[in-house]
């Protein structure tokens, strides 16, 4: 059975998308990001800075332009938050190490357990034709997430405390929201799932 060429033409351009192809160069940003943080100076955790800052930015672009143009796949919307998750979670192990001081490995096992535990739901209420929405509480989240990885990475290039005091806000405000949001999930969706 030979395979229909204008399908296959058409998925691919469903799936390679510009969109798409914002959440693929997340992903693709993630080694780019974790070599200049190998071995860390001023001038490389600013140059990662901004690696990460421009693969941030693709997160609202992403969806937005997904929207706007009407290209919205059911792969995208796959993609786009495993793409969110491989760069926070990157961006967190590397400043376990790079910040100990500010990021304790008890605090990105919270942030990445939620992540893994949110995920699986989400896989189990798929298999069951239940579709999870993002909360808004999960996009303040990812917003914590970011700004608390991006005010350490500049307290580690300008060595100015209050940037590590920012960053130690944030973080603490992503664990919280990260708990909190993932307890939300968990309580609006489990009654439905016939576990």
């Amino acid at each position: 059975m030979g395979l229909d060429a204008p399908k296959v033409e058409e998925t691919a351009v469903k799936i390679f998308n510009i969109p798409n192809l914002l959440s693929m160069s997340r992903i693709l940003s993630v080694p780019v990001f974790i070599i200049l943080m190998l071995e860390p100076s001023p001038v490389r955790a600013l140059i990662a800075g901004i690696v990460f800052s421009l693969a941030s930015a693709t997160d609202w672009l992403d969806g937005y332009l997904a929207r706007k143009w009407g290209q919205v796949t059911k792969f995208g919307k796959h993609l786009d938050p495993i793409a969110d998750k491989i760069l926070i979670m990157s961006a967190l192990v590397v400043l376990v190490e790079l910040r100990s001081d500010v990021v304790h490995s008890w605090m990105a096992i919270v942030i990445i357990g939620r992540e893994f535990a949110v995920t699986g739901l989400r896989s189990i209420a798929a298999s069951e034709g239940i579709v999870i929405p993002a909360e808004p509480v999960g996009k303040y989240k990812v917003g914590a997430q970011i700004a608390a990885v991006l005010f350490l990475l500049l307290d580690y290039y300008l060595s100015r405390g209050w940037m590590a005091d920012l960053g130690r806000v944030a973080l603490w405000i992503a664990i919280i929201l990260s708990v909190y949001s993932g307890i939300q999930y968990f309580r609006a969706y489990w009654n439905k799932l016939n576990m």
